[in-house]
């Protein structure tokens, strides 16, 4: 008797189990689609695919400028003397130091690849401290969403970085320490409206937005083809 009702309770807990088993698939999903609505899983999801842009377009950027010639030789970014000192560069080309103007922006554009290599380093940092909230404005936002992220966490840092390594490089010519003792007197000149012909902060100016007008073509880059230019995470979030 107690044989059979072990036989038969067995019987029932397998038929059971095998009715559990049968339903383990949607019950599974169930609780994921449940994750999902609550957020859990897609923000990662979201989060890392954000990060993931960030991470590859800004060392596509860097690894682009950091070559040589990355600025000299791309009619985009090359710097040049600022317009405001052209008048001035003419007058002296005529008094033969057309050859001394044209070393100083040369060095201007080595200087300016050479700190390109420094941006890595930093963007790295801001990719890590990125936010939910963060992530998820630049989903939502337009084409060049992670690039201005990104100029707004980096640009203080990325100038302190890139200001010793330009004013190094412009230092290599010593038309350039005439140059800087000419500036110090026009500076003193009580003029209004005097033109900017600080070369240092040109120079780092120019090189910072080259660096990030790349940065935002290389995420247009990746958002019109995730997979090709991404990775399957990117295709993930930004596919869509």
């Amino acid at each position: 008797m107690i044989k059979a009702l072990f036989v038969r309770s067995s019987v029932l807990f397998g038929v059971l189990l095998l009715a559990a088993c049968a339903e383990l698939p949607q019950i599974i999903q169930a609780g994921a689609d449940a994750a999902s609505q609550a957020g859990y899983n897609n923000q990662a999801q979201m989060v890392r695919g954000v990060k993931e842009v960030l991470e590859l377009g800004s060392r596509r950027a860097a690894d682009q400028l950091s070559e040589v010639g990355g600025y000299r030789d791309d009619p985009r970014y090359r710097i040049e003397l600022p317009g405001d000192l052209q008048p001035i560069a003419s007058r002296l080309r005529q008094f033969g130091l057309g050859g001394q103007l044209d070393r100083v922006e040369e060095l201007m554009n080595e200087g300016a690849e050479r700190a390109a290599n420094e941006a890595k380093a930093i963007f790295i940092d801001a990719v890590r401290d990125m936010t939910v909230t963060d992530a998820l404005g630049i989903i939502r936002g337009h084409d060049t969403a992670a690039t201005e992220y990104f100029r707004r966490q980096t640009e203080e840092r990325l100038r302190t970085r890139y200001e010793p390594i330009i004013k190094n490089s412009l230092q290599q010519t010593g038309f350039y320490d005439q140059y800087q003792s000419m500036l110090s007197v026009y500076k003193q000149i009580p003029l209004a409206n005097k033109p900017n012909l600080d070369l240092e902060q040109h120079a780092l100016d120019e090189a910072l937005d080259a660096l990030f007008q790349q940065v935002a073509v290389e995420e247009r880059l990746i958002r019109q083809d995730p997979v090709g230019r991404g990775t399957a995470i990117i295709e993930s979030v930004f596919g869509n």
